[in-house]
């Protein structure tokens, strides 16, 4: 292959890099309203009165909204494609506030300060409540979160009198039974914390009316043609008078799969005529966005004596806060992309609840459920380890699932899988067997080693279609249309080395049009681990079938069959004749053929092929503090084939910075009135450079059949090993497991010297 497998820079790389203005922020008129959001300073009340006849009378002052002046239709702003699985639990404004920051009143002005003056000037009469704020406690109490009756579109086992959102069981063979049977079993019990998406771009929307009257909407979205579904249904005007264009966005990380902000400066517009924008701020995007979920997991697993695991049983709770953004899906994968990497198993089951409560909801990230199970099943491995002195690789080894079997749990058939050669080659890159458990330095520090596998998807099976089309222009170079929206991840740049593969051209001659509702085909946006695998799958048919018709129409120019024909991107040909591709394309868009060249495709994949880490990291733990250094870490990835080798590798280490803050030092805090105390990088800890020591990143390619050239994805299992990896190194360095994230100094100072 000529492109595929390159490391190609990305095509927006240095647009980026000198500061051109390509963000939403750099989109907007100068002469936008902004628009201010007032927010709820209790975490559970009922407006009783609102008086905004002062905040109106402020000169500038452009219109001001309560629950009085917006549309009272429920909707969810969960990034997924219809019918969503997620409750229809939220109005535009309401007069029930569920958490500290809810929105109470939309304030839109000349600027900023005439924004926040009249904000001020509103006054609130509240009922407070008694807040739900324990999810532990969230199914015992007579507080309900939501006190009325929630649409479904499936029967996701809502027990809202309970503060129920979701309800799981799966079970497979007989788990009592099998327990029973076992020579060991181990049972342990873990908290993983909320968990900010801190990225760089904080939430933000522009918008305005076009000469048609359509409402324009500008966003930094992970979803554009889902935004546009939400906005229709909350404003209640038909998605065909809603346009939806994604600029370069700053970051997501499942963040903006949740349409957050866009609502809220889409009705100012509408009811003004005027364009407006609203931009969070940081410690709005902390406190007034999504997190990750919180989750309790109890997990037992069962082995023979000699490392044989028979059985796995989780039973979990999740926090999905004030509203059920991404619950049950979330919620979902804890067990489905953890119990299928070990095989020898004779019984498995994942059951439990997602609970409301009255705090900042949690949405989609990075891992998305999968993080939290894979922190709890690893962990509890690494514990069984120990328990039957079997080095953890060893033990692993004995387990794993192999390419070609179907997995016991949720009967996964494995095409391409290579765990084996993830774990040996990491051995030897951390250097494994001369490290392990752990070295004492003298000086009152310990050098330890710990590890962990972890398996995601690509994209969602069965429900997620992407579409692309590729046009040959007048000018013998090709545009490619895809609704996929490049995150920074370089996507773009992945998708275009795919078409150029099939149409044997180079990158320059590809221009990408991505994410603008009203011009590209229909995609659900990028999430899921979906862009490379499911969108990737549509742009190599749609080249594929231009490929064909520029052959097709070559043959017939030069009087010979399909058949005798060859293609080499520049000309279609025979042995004595030939045609140039500029040719064709002048003939086709000016020329007698008037019919120009289009390449369209769908793709949809009916299973979610998983990759695969095997996760290594050495620390060094100061015995008198419990500070833990990040010396070493090694990941080593089977995503199928590579398409682009650095990015790839540029998303496996951001991705294993992510781990190391949810293992380390990232923690939402909250106040025993249930305010965030964590709502800015001053109090929020993510990791800097000097936190994540040195990251080496392998590949293992496999072939992934149903994959573009083979590739799976890689975008969010990159994150799930470092936590349970670095447990098991705390536990070899000092003895002490932490089983309640995150592992702070003070945790493991104080549970060593208990």
């Amino acid at each position: 292959m000529k492109i595929i497998g390159k490391s190609i820079g990305k095509i927006d790389g240095m647009a980026i890099a000198t500061g051109k203005p390509v963000y939403t922020d750099d989109l907007a008129s100068k002469d936008a309203l902004v628009v201010k959001i007032l927010r709820s300073p209790y975490a559970y009340a009922k407006i009783k009165n609102i008086d905004t006849k002062r905040a109106l009378l402020v000169d500038g002052v452009e219109c001001v909204l309560t629950y009085k002046d917006v549309p009272d239709t429920r909707f969810t702003l969960a990034g997924q494609s219809y019918p969503e699985p997620s409750p229809y639990d939220r109005l535009i404004l309401e007069d029930t506030v569920r958490y500290v920051g809810d929105e109470v009143a939309i304030v839109a002005a000349k600027d900023e300060k005439t924004a926040v003056k009249a904000m001020n000037m509103i006054k609130v009469e509240y009922e407070v409540l008694e807040p739900v704020l324990d999810f532990e406690k969230a199914t015992e109490t007579n507080i309900l979160v939501h006190d009325e009756e929630r649409h479904c579109n499936f029967d996701i086992g809502m027990i809202r009198e309970k503060n129920i959102v979701s309800t799981h069981n799966y079970t497979k063979g007989d788990v009592e039974k099998t327990l029973n049977e076992c020579d060991v079993v181990i049972e342990e019990t873990y908290y993983t914390q909320s968990q900010l998406h801190s990225m760089m771009e904080t939430y933000r929307s522009y918008n305005y009316l076009d000469h048609m009257g359509r409402l324009v909407v500008v966003s930094s979205t992970q979803i554009p043609f889902h935004v546009r579904r939400h906005l229709s249904r909350a404003l209640n005007i038909p998605s065909s008078k809603i346009r939806v264009i994604k600029p370069r966005i700053g970051g997501g990380f499942g963040g903006k799969q949740t349409a957050c902000v866009e609502i809220f400066s889409a009705i100012v517009t509408l009811k003004t005529g005027k364009p407006a924008k609203i931009l969070y701020d940081r410690k709005e995007t902390q406190n007034c966005s999504t997190s990750r979920h919180a989750m309790k997991l109890n997990v037992k697993i069962g082995a023979t004596k000699d490392g044989i695991i028979k059985v796995i049983d989780i039973d979990a709770l999740s926090d999905t806060g004030a509203y059920g953004e991404h619950a049950s899906t979330t919620f979902g994968l804890v067990g489905e992309k953890t119990m299928p990497m070990y095989n020898k198993l004779e019984a498995s089951r994942f059951k439990g609840h997602v609970v409301y409560t009255n705090k900042m909801p949690a949405g989609a990230f990075r891992g998305y459920g999968a993080t939290q199970g894979c922190f709890a099943v690893e962990s509890t491995i690494n514990k069984l380890a120990k328990e039957i002195n079997m080095d953890p690789t060893e033990l692993r080894l004995k387990n794993i699932v192999n390419e070609g079997e179907i997995s016991f749990a949720y009967d996964k058939t494995l095409n391409s899988v290579d765990l084996k050669e993830c774990i040996e080659k990491g051995k030897n890159l951390i250097k494994w067997n001369e490290k392990y458990p752990s070295k004492d330095l003298g000086n009152g520090k310990v050098r330890s080693v710990g590890m962990a596998l972890t398996m995601q998807g690509s994209g969602i099976a069965g429900i997620d279609t992407a579409s692309a089309e590729i046009r040959l222009n007048d000018d013998g170079n090709y545009t490619l249309l895809v609704g996929s929206t490049d995150m920074g991840t370089g996507s773009d740049t992945i998708l275009s080395q795919m078409a150029c593969e099939i149409l044997e051209t180079t990158m320059d001659k590809i221009t990408v049009i991505a994410a603008d509702t009203d011009v590209v085909p229909y995609d659900p946006g990028s999430y899921a681990s979906s862009t490379t695998y499911v969108t990737g799958m549509a742009v190599v048919k749609a080249a594929n079938e231009l490929r064909n018709k520029i052959m097709s129409l070559g043959a017939t120019r030069l009087g010979v069959d399909k058949e005798d024909v060859e293609f080499d991107g520049e000309k279609v040909f025979t042995e004595n004749k030939s045609i140039l591709v500029f040719d064709i394309a002048v003939d086709c868009t000016v020329g007698p053929e008037k019919n120009q060249l289009v390449g369209c495709a769908s793709h949809g994949s009916p299973v979610s092929p998983p990759p695969f880490i095997a996760g290594f990291v050495e620390t060094e733990i100061d015995k008198e503090t419990g500070k833990v250094d990040v010396i070493d870490y090694v990941a080593v990835v089977d995503c199928g084939t590579v398409i682009n080798k650095n990015l790839a590798k540029v998303q496996v280490e951001g991705g294993i910075v992510q781990g190391i803050g949810l293992g380390l030092f990232e923690e939402i805090r909250y106040t025993d009135k249930g305010k965030m105390d964590t709502n800015t990088f001053m109090q929020y800890k993510i990791p800097a450079r000097c936190d994540v020591g040195n990251i080496i990143v392998d590949f293992v390619e496999t072939h992934e059949p149903t994959g573009p050239f083979g590739a799976k994805s890689v975008g969010e299992v990159v994150v799930n090993t470092p936590a349970p990896a670095i447990q098991d190194a705390i536990y070899n360095g000092v003895g002490v497991r932490i089983n309640d994230l995150p592992m702070t100094p003070e945790k493991i100072f104080m549970t060593m010297n208990k």
